[in-house]
């Protein structure tokens, strides 16, 4: 298990980098099987002191990414926040039921040789075909609102490429250009 802590605009002392690695390596005990825990920890100045720091915790859990992000005015109590928030996304994986008949959950789920959880295979249930014509990103953010969706693929008449324009929670636009590896 590797563990990152960084800090963005504020200092990390060791008594914090403690008290991280105490909390969520509690988080262990409920997934076994975390790789990668990454922290981000910043300090803002904003107007209200309750949101003075921001506390991000990514873990990875064999390819599968969790993440909780919580903001206060005390690094610790952000801190164990976030940790509450991390320990009910787990719980909520966990749970998450793969077989919608049978009610079978990770949690009761059978382990391999490896001490991973054995998944049932997934299938592609429902394919959608729609027609795209060119437009240019402008034209792709009017189509989005219009419809009211968060996502918009469409094929780029600049680039003329297939494109994916996306909101983001900051109420801005992401734009996926994907390239071949």
């Amino acid at each position: 298990m590797e563990l990152q802590i960084t800090g963005k605009k504020t200092e990390l002392t060791p008594t914090v980098r403690q008290f991280i690695e105490r909390k969520l390596g509690k988080l262990g005990r409920h997934l076994p099987n975390i790789t990668e825990y990454k922290v981000e920890i910043s300090e803002e100045k904003t107007k209200s002191p309750q949101q003075h720091f921001v506390v991000q915790v990514t873990l990875d859990s064999n390819g599968t990414l969790l993440r909780g992000v919580e903001r206060g005015k005390d690094l610790l109590t952000t801190i164990n926040k976030v940790a509450a928030v991390m320990n009910r996304q787990i719980e909520h994986y966990k749970g998450k039921l793969y077989e919608k008949g049978r009610g079978s959950s990770f949690a009761r789920s059978e382990f391999d040789e490896e001490g991973e959880a054995a998944q049932p295979p997934r299938n592609v249930v429902k394919v959608k075909r729609f027609a795209v014509k060119p437009m240019s990103v402008a034209e792709a953010v009017d189509q989005m609102e219009l419809l009211g969706h968060d996502f918009f693929l469409f094929f780029n008449a600049d680039s003329e490429e297939l494109n994916l324009l996306y909101r983001r929670r900051d109420g801005n636009y992401g734009l996926i250009e994907p390239e071949l590896g």
